[in-house]
């Protein structure tokens, strides 16, 4: 008796451990360095991580804790941001300049992150001065776990493909131009992988015969939509920035700066190599570069003859109308992705957001409503934790609807909106300009629910997709065009919403949205990490009381 009353014990002890048990545990150690690539034939000052360039992959799943430690050995302070990685209550890991002190030269931090129920493809990327010019940006994907089923039969193999504009001269160089006052301009041509091989490199990948991989394209550039195609090949799109979509079927994608979406290839074809093409969108100048894909066991050469990629914006704008989110896919949790009735929210605030250049004092800005953003030497968390925000910034430099003075005269502040917490906003951005615009928010998806051409007005909204617009983290805005987004502030912290083309979001095109709770609860956001750095003007404060439940 008395041993089955401790085997049960045993049974019960373990069974505690395994429901206690924490979410897995993912380590990196990145020594971040410069180096000398020339991915367009011309040798160049590059940013890599562990001597790679584009940067090592992080393959993770959903809820898996991710810890990693970055060595930075460049001569700059560096921060890494994860795009598209919401960090519920946890703006602390974000690595922007408005919630994070950079790590200076010589010195380490480690991020420390859940992906907590999101299922997609993601990337990272250096957020501070001009880096992200250089190199060290990575793909990051999130897996599935093997009880939420996906819409899809598992593929033959998974592959990451970052594309991206590319300039030759340095991210320095580039970032005295900017300092200066003038515009990078166009750039010199198209990276895949970090690649610009137009058929005379190794193949990059393989295919089975018969078989169906998957394929993760982000758009990691500076300033330019590509158009992504493989030749001879359909693409069977399956999910795009960490949502999955109605499974529609494309010859050609455009994917816009800042963008990830995955598509099913399957290799139906004869048995040989093909290309995949990647080319510039909504420039004057057409840059193309490929990549050769190889169906195992062949030596028979790609044709030379590419598919030609689309022009004009109503192809996009249709295709961009042909996403649907998949209603009837598990999310991260398994219930229905659409159990969310998004549509029958009542709007509480609406924001409108109009992109204008401008000269300030001789120089180029850009600015949102009249106002350029520039970053203190305090991040605005730390300032708005440490409960001395008046010394920082000031809230609510921009009103919800510009003004026509907003349009032509750009002041240079920080800029920061005040949220309330949980509210259900409408943001609409409206585009002016002669180039096509792409934008993003940190700490969220919202539901992408229109684009139009001309200027947006309430009576708009009756053109809403109220029922299944895909549920994204970056929307593009084309030239003389609004766009609009819908999403609940329930996410507290300090978010960043900016332009994805980084001239613009270097020379202020971008702001914050604080979303405080008022109950300064853990239930509602964590305590500042015991390993964050501290600088500006909270460096030597005492730490204030730590949230509580």
């Amino acid at each position: 008796m008395a041993a089955r009353v401790t085997f049960l014990a045993l049974l019960l002890c373990l069974s505690t451990t395994v429901i206690r048990a924490e979410d897995p545990y993912l380590f990196f150690t990145w020594n971040v360095t410069y180096g000398t690539i020339s991915p367009l034939g011309v040798p160049q000052q590059g940013i890599l991580i562990n001597n790679e360039f584009p940067g090592p992959n992080i393959n993770s799943t959903t809820n898996n804790n991710i810890v990693i430690n970055v060595f930075n050995n460049l001569d700059e302070p560096l921060l890494f941001s994860w795009n598209g990685i919401q960090h519920r209550k946890n703006s602390w890991q974000d690595g922007m300049p408005g919630t994070n002190c950079p790590i200076q030269p010589g010195k380490n931090f480690t991020y420390h992150f859940q992906v907590k129920d999101q299922i997609g493809s993601y990337f990272y990327f250096p957020s501070t001065a001009f880096h992200k010019a250089a190199g060290g940006f990575g793909g990051l994907r999130v897996n599935s776990r093997l009880l939420i089923p996906v819409p899809f039969a598992d593929p033959e193999d998974d592959y990451q493909v970052i594309i991206g504009d590319w300039y030759t001269k340095s991210h320095s160089t580039l970032r005295k131009i900017l300092d200066g006052g003038r515009s990078i301009n166009r750039p010199d041509g198209v990276l895949i992988n970090g690649k610009s091989g137009n058929g005379t490199d190794e193949p990059l990948f393989t295919m089975k015969p018969g078989k169906t991989y998957r394929y993760r394209i982000c758009n990691v550039g500076i300033k330019t939509s590509l158009n992504f195609r493989i030749q001879g090949h359909m693409m069977k799109l399956v999910e795009m920035d960490g949502s999955h979509v109605v499974q529609n079927t494309y010859d050609a994608l455009d994917i816009h700066v800042g963008q990830c979406l995955s598509v099913l290839v399957t290799a139906d074809k004869t048995p040989k190599d093909y290309h995949m093409v990647a080319s510039t969108r909504f420039i004057k100048q057409v840059f193309t570069t490929t990549a050769t894909i190889r169906y195992e066991g062949s030596n028979i050469p790609a044709s030379p003859e590419l598919p030609e990629g689309p022009t004009g914006i109503v192809y996009s704008l249709n295709q961009f109308r042909s996403f649907r989110w998949n209603l009837t896919a598990s999310a991260a949790r398994p219930n229905p992705q659409g159990s969310y009735h998004y549509g029958g929210i009542n709007i509480t605030r609406t924001i409108k957001i109009v992109n204008s250049a401008s000269t300030v004092d001789g120089k180029l800005r850009y600015g949102i409503n009249g106002v350029s953003h520039t970053n203190p030497e305090t991040p605005l968390k730390l300032a708005e934790y440490y409960q001395v925000p008046e010394k920082v910034f000031k809230y609510d430099t921009i009103s919800d609807e510009p003004t026509p003075e907003s349009a032509d005269k750009i002041t240079v502040q920080p800029n920061v909106v005040n949220a309330t917490f949980r509210d259900f906003v409408e943001i609409v951005f409206e585009n002016h300009e002669k180039s096509i615009q792409s934008w993003h928010l940190d700490g969220y998806s919202f539901f992408a629910v229109a684009i139009e051409a001309g200027k947006w007005t309430p009576e708009k909204r009756k053109n809403y997709n109220l029922l299944d617009a895909v549920s994204r983290h970056t929307i593009q805005v084309y030239p003389g065009c609004w766009a609009a987004i819908m999403l609940t502030f329930d996410n507290a912290g300090m978010w960043n919403l900016r332009s994805n083309l980084w001239e613009r979001y270097y020379l202020g095109q971008q702001l914050y949205v604080s979303v405080t709770s008022p109950a300064r609860s853990l239930r509602d956001e964590y305590n500042i990490p015991d390993n964050a750095e501290l600088c500006g003007i909270v460096k030597d404060l005492p730490k204030p009381p730590p949230y509580t439940i």
